[in-house]
């Protein structure tokens, strides 16, 4: 994808954080020098005039191994390369022995010494995220969350979000007792400074046959009440008024004999303050209601509860599901003069949601009906709500007496993050409303919050049909067909930028090679005596021609003579015999191999990529297509062996996209396809599920000191152990 033209952007080294200037184009953190270097990328079809160089596909493997291999080996099988293979035997063997003269040293290749290698990492990502965090899983982390200017925008420092307890109230919104009547309720740290220190506050009671709003904590503690929910936009744009709709549930409330009621046009706090507080403990309101009403507008026909859109719409709203399934009993009540009616929860789920199946998994859940695991549920939950429409936060797209509420200060639903705090009912621990934030942000501290359930971890891992080019953590769905609790995560969330980015602890990354295949070290099982003589005895040929030559012209008759003749033989026989020395000490089979991801641009063969790797080595190592892998895998289906389909290159290849790329593990073995906006350069590993990792490969946006998801692949997870721990992480936008 190309990049918008930028002349120049900054960075920051590894070492000293010292700022650089360099071109606005793709780079990587190079992991042999540690500096921020422009990328290059080797493509099966190098094309001209895009952002990114590219350059034809090439290797470093050394030439004297490559030319051994072609003296025993044709390319292929055919009449043709066979002809070839003998017709230039000859001048090949000629450059080898001339090689091996001039610099015997590039007789073996890397790790071909001894039969064993020392490199058993893959090259590691050596950057890490050394910007602040807007929120922190730590409350002894600074963040700008919790700094002076931040903390004045939400509210004062006494209203912070519980970090390691459960608040449960028994009443509507409560407050100390020696708090001043402007200071919000403070959110208590511990369970023993709960409940008993406080008293509700703000039911409408009636009292001498008159309703009241009344905050009396010993008047209130001795009435029962319930709830009301209701669209907003149904209730103004029939023309009812606000009076006129107050005066409807006054009506409802006669009718069932209650006393008190808890609605948000009268109970809700008039400061922002108490609004976020309000939204904060929304999910107790419900709880101790005796019941909860639905208030829904007049219909054609009121004596049927299905008639009309009102159910369909009142459905929409994000509040919905928190006020109907945290409530002990429902009711419903359709115009100002309607008469309230009892409904079960089936009930009423078949008439506001339909047939839609996780709404009904939810609804059977929360009903007894079906046994849910927690995980399980909070999923069907966020994914229901998601689903929800969202209240309007421009006053001018809201109906005019909405407008006039909102210039009141009154309604406190109008949240970006309104659906985050929504799905925070059905958590153990909530966070505090906080209007500026992001509903990702909300997501985030939820999630931190709450980690017995790792929620941002587990969306790290999969892999949605579109990735977000900012906050690109977030997923809702998953290319593998996995379920949200089906992964299990295997880094942890430290902290959240301020631009939305997750910033992880305990990853483990390698970086991604593109602008050529490396030389692979291999440990063979060959390393006996003979092998080591074999490699040995090569080395010695330019000094053995060296000493015959500077004996020869000044001793004529004498011993030494004979000797130096005898040197100079030995040397023309050893120069002879050479190559087949060297294929002999680089034959036998091979172990195991350094590890390296290497990708290239386009689709590559198995066979072409075992070429590229394996060109020093007479046994190459069995390279296969991976089974499942990547959404472009293909499992061959039939046979013993558990292998990808072959035919995948050539589905593959029809394809004709220019977003293609292959990846190639030397550790396994594996061939992975793949698309992606951006070459990814770093490979994390995030997770676990059906019995493979899950591996997220990432661009670098050094600019942001951040990483962006590019594709999620499923590799093998013992390849992890081969990859270096690394400091934090930032996950989020892609460059700009």
């Amino acid at each position: 994808m190309p990049l918008p033209f930028v002349s120049e952007a900054s960075c920051r080294d590894d070492i000293n954080l010292k700022k650089q200037s360099h071109k606005a184009r793709q780079r990587y953190m190079d992991p042999h020098t540690g500096q921020c270097t422009e990328l290059v990328v080797q493509a099966v079809k190098p094309a001209s005039g895009t952002n990114i160089k590219q350059v034809r596909i090439t290797d470093q493997t050394r030439r004297i191994p490559k030319l051994v291999v072609s003296l025993f080996r044709p390319k292929s099988c055919s009449m043709m390369d066979v002809l070839v293979f003998i017709l230039l035997w000859p001048f090949r063997f000629l450059i080898c022995s001339i090689h091996l003269l001039i610099w015997p040293l590039d007789g073996l290749p890397k790790g071909g010494m001894g039969g064993s290698i020392d490199v058993t990492e893959y090259p590691p990502y050596l950057m890490c995220y050394w910007g602040h965090l807007w929120a922190a899983r730590s409350q002894k982390e600074y963040t700008v969350f919790e700094s002076g200017e931040e903390r004045r925008k939400r509210a004062p420092s006494r209203a912070v979000s519980v970090a390691n307890s459960i608040t449960r109230l028994l009443r509507p919104r409560q407050k100390r007792k020696d708090d001043p009547p402007s200071m919000a309720p403070a959110i208590t740290s511990t369970p023993e400074s709960a409940p008993h220190s406080f008293y509700p506050s703000r039911l409408v009671i009636l009292r001498d046959d008159v309703w009241e709003i009344c905050d009396d904590h010993e008047k209130i503690a001795r009435h029962h009440y319930f709830a009301v929910t209701y669209r907003q936009s149904d209730i103004l744009e029939s023309g009812r008024g606000e009076d006129e709709f107050i005066a409807s549930i006054r009506s409802a409330a006669s009718q069932c004999e209650m006393k008190a009621y808890w609605l948000d046009l009268e109970c809700m706090g008039n400061t922002d303050e108490e609004k976020h507080l309000d939204v904060y403990q929304l999910a107790d309101i419900y709880r101790g209601a005796e019941f909860t009403l639905v208030a829904l507008p007049k219909s054609d026909d009121p004596t049927n509860a299905q008639s009309g859109e009102a159910w369909s719409n009142w459905s929409d709203r994000v509040w919905t599901l928190p006020e109907i399934l945290l409530s002990k009993e429902l009711r419903y009540m359709v115009g100002p003069k309607g008469p309230v009616a009892m409904v079960t929860l089936r009930e009423l789920a078949v008439f506001a949601y339909g047939h839609d199946s996780e709404e009904a998994a939810v609804v059977n859940a929360c009903g007894g009906m079906d046994r849910l695991y927690q995980l399980e549920h909070l999923t069907f939950l966020k994914a229901v709500i998601w689903r929800r429409g969202i209240a309007p936060q421009d006053p001018e797209k809201a109906p005019p007496k909405a407008q006039s509420r909102q210039s009141k200060g009154i309604d406190s639903l109008s949240y970006e993050a309104e659906k985050v705090y929504a799905l925070m009912a059905f958590f153990e621990h909530r966070i505090m409303p906080f209007p500026p934030e992001s509903d990702l942000h909300a997501l985030a501290r939820l999630s931190m919050i709450n980690d017995g359930y790792r929620i941002a971890e587990r969306m790290l891992s999969m892999f949605p049909q579109d990735i977000p080019s900012t906050s690109c953590w977030y997923a809702d769905d998953d290319q593998y067909k996995a379920q949200f609790w089906d992964i299990e995560p295997e880094v942890q969330v430290a902290g959240v930028t301020d631009q939305g980015a997750l910033v992880l602890d305990g990853c483990r990354a390698a970086s991604i090679r593109w602008k050529d295949f490396p030389e692979v070290g291999v440990q063979t099982t060959e390393s006996g005596f003979r092998q080591l003589v074999a490699k040995i005895a090569v080395f010695g040929i330019p000094g053995f021609y060296a000493f015959a030559v500077q004996w020869i012209p000044w001793l004529w008759i004498s011993p030494a003579e004979v000797l130096a003749i005898a040197l100079f033989g030995w040397a023309t026989i050893l120069l002879i015999l050479g190559p087949f020395m060297i294929a002999y000490s680089i034959s036998g089979r091979i172990l195991f191999t350094q590890p390296f991801l290497v990708g290239v641009k386009g689709a590559l063969k198995v066979e072409e990529a075992s070429h590229y790797l394996y060109r020093a080595w007479l046994v190459r190592p069995r390279l296969a297509y991976t089974t499942s892998g990547s959404v472009l895998a293909k499992h061959a289906g039939e046979g013993d062996i558990r292998e990808g389909d072959r035919t995948q290159y050539d589905e593959v290849k029809d394809l004709k996209r220019d977003d293609l790329y292959t990846l190639i593990d030397t550790s396994t073995g594996t061939l992975y396809y793949f698309t992606a906006n951006r070459p990814p350069t770093v490979c994390l590993y995030t997770g676990r599920e059906g019995g493979l990792g899950r591996f997220v490969l990432c661009s670098e946006n050094c600019t942001a000191n951040e990483l962006h998801k590019e594709t999620v692949l499923r590799m093998p997870s013992q390849i992890h152990r081969s990859m270096r721990s690394c400091g934090w992480l930032a996950i989020g936008c892609v460059e700009e």
